[in-house]
């Protein structure tokens, strides 16, 4: 406790970080604020009392929202229109040869692309915020609709609806610059945290009612809940390194090189985009539905107890997992460096061959991380056929999980870093906090 309690000094201590963090939770504090904002035109009172709790993939897309999607807020939509956006931005800056000549030309190539983004972000949302209206408008939020309101509901709405996504969007950026760590990350992680204590005190009541197991069965639930975190750290920040020896070199009377160092090959190196890209694959059909999760295939895909929604989810993570690899991971990039660094792999010869040899290094630790990314993704499902409620089994595995678990190491390591640069201790005696090193301009790192 007091070597707790002394860290907390030391980073109190710090001016530039105290600042970071201030401005941090001001910021989240007014997202917070917005999400339970209710649109114009609805009966905020009637709404508590209609309102139905949002399932499968819409009750995904509300907890990322922080409960906003499913209270009709301003903010109902989040931060999500932007990340999409920035996904699309990003694979076409690596797919699209003309956009990575806009990428390269450094800061001002990066303003023109954020630009794009924003204006991307957008579109995205005026066509989500029209959906959205159709969701409004079927049971359970229909009758909290004001009557009077609905000649100027549709386009009222959609305003606000974009108009909240930029205000988020800016709320992350803001995050980014003059807070601590990455802002999109946050908002996401305390839209997820915000819904947890409510999803602990629901199963916690379950569990301790009729039938339902009683107190053993909470702890037990409680136990593997901490230990899937625990493994799901192992995953973010578990690495292959590759020995990498650098020739040595005289420069006049001084010698350069000839150290000894280790590439570090992740075994999850597509973090969280698989599932992200799994997900939205499987929303598709639900949008053009209108966001009417009724039907024989739609049944499943909102279902994600459902073997074949497993099946499914599973197939698309690992596949997609491979393919998000092989385009952030380029070995010939990587061999090249090296070749012109005076880097070389022990044994392997610079150029192809060594390209080839990180390739199929890649290879073998993809498959093993793919397959555990598709086991953290179908875990809620799985949670939800053993018994725990579907709200508390969302934070079991998922995407959740893993934004959760990353942004929270990529917050420590920040923290830790601003301590060892001022001589203090770090947050761990036993060595320090490794982020998930990203390998992406991704917004959620």
């Amino acid at each position: 406790m007091n070597k707790l309690l002394q860290t907390l000094k030391n980073i109190w201590s710090i001016e530039e970080l105290r600042d970071k963090i201030i401005v941090t939770l001001a910021l989240v504090l007014t997202y917070r604020f917005g999400t339970h904002i209710v649109l114009p035109g609805i009966d905020a009172n009637a709404l508590d009392a209609v309102r139905g709790q949002a399932g499968g993939l819409l009750g995904l897309f509300d907890q990322f929202a922080g409960g906003a999607f499913s209270q009709a807020s301003i903010l109902a939509l989040g931060i999500m229109p932007y990340i999409s956006a920035s996904i699309f931005m990003q694979l076409m800056t690596i797919l699209v040869p003309q956009m990575q000549k806009i990428q390269k030309e450094g800061e001002s190539g990066r303003k023109k692309i954020n630009q794009w983004t924003r204006y991307l972000t957008v579109l995205v949302t005026i066509f989500q915020a029209a959906a959205y209206i159709s969701y409004l408008q079927s049971p359970g939020y229909k009758e909290a609709l004001i009557p009077s309101f609905q000649p100027y509901f549709w386009f009222s709405t959609v305003i606000l609806l974009t108009s909240g996504t930029l205000f988020v969007m800016w709320l992350g950026e803001k995050i980014t610059d003059k807070g601590l760590g990455n802002g999109t990350s946050l908002i996401i992680m305390v839209g997820i945290l915000a819904r947890l204590p409510q999803s602990l005190v629901q199963e916690f009541v379950a569990k301790n009612s009729a039938g339902g197991g009683g107190l053993l069965i909470f702890i037990i639930e409680i136990a593997v809940f901490i230990a899937i975190i625990m493994g799901l750290i192992v995953l973010v920040q578990g690495v292959r390194k590759i020995t990498i020896n650098y020739a040595k070199q005289i420069v006049g009377n001084r010698q350069f090189g000839g150290a000894r160092q280790f590439l570090p090959i992740k075994v999850n190196s597509a973090g969280v985009m698989p599932i992200i890209f799994a997900q939205a694959i499987i929303f598709i059909p639900t949008i053009f539905a209108r966001f009417e999760t009724s039907g024989g295939l739609l049944n499943i895909l909102n279902d994600m107890s459902n073997p074949w929604y497993m099946l499914i989810y599973s197939v698309l993570v690992i596949a997609f997992t491979y393919l998000y690899t092989a385009i952030i991971f380029n070995p010939k990039q990587i061999a090249e460096d090296l070749k012109r660094n005076n880097g070389f792999i022990p044994g392997v010869k610079p150029g192809q061959p060594t390209a080839d040899y990180i390739g199929a290094v890649m290879d073998k630790i993809t498959l093993p991380g793919a397959i555990l990314l598709a086991l953290v993704g179908i875990l809620p499902g799985i949670a939800m056929k053993l018994g725990v409620t579907g709200q508390f089994a969302s934070f079991f595995g998922g995407t959740s999980l893993l934004i959760m678990v990353g942004v929270v190491l990529d917050t420590l390591q920040q923290i830790e870093t601003q301590l060892l640069m001022r001589q203090y201790d770090g947050l761990m005696s036993g060595g320090r906090i490794q982020g998930r090193q990203p390998v992406s301009s991704s917004p959620i790192g």
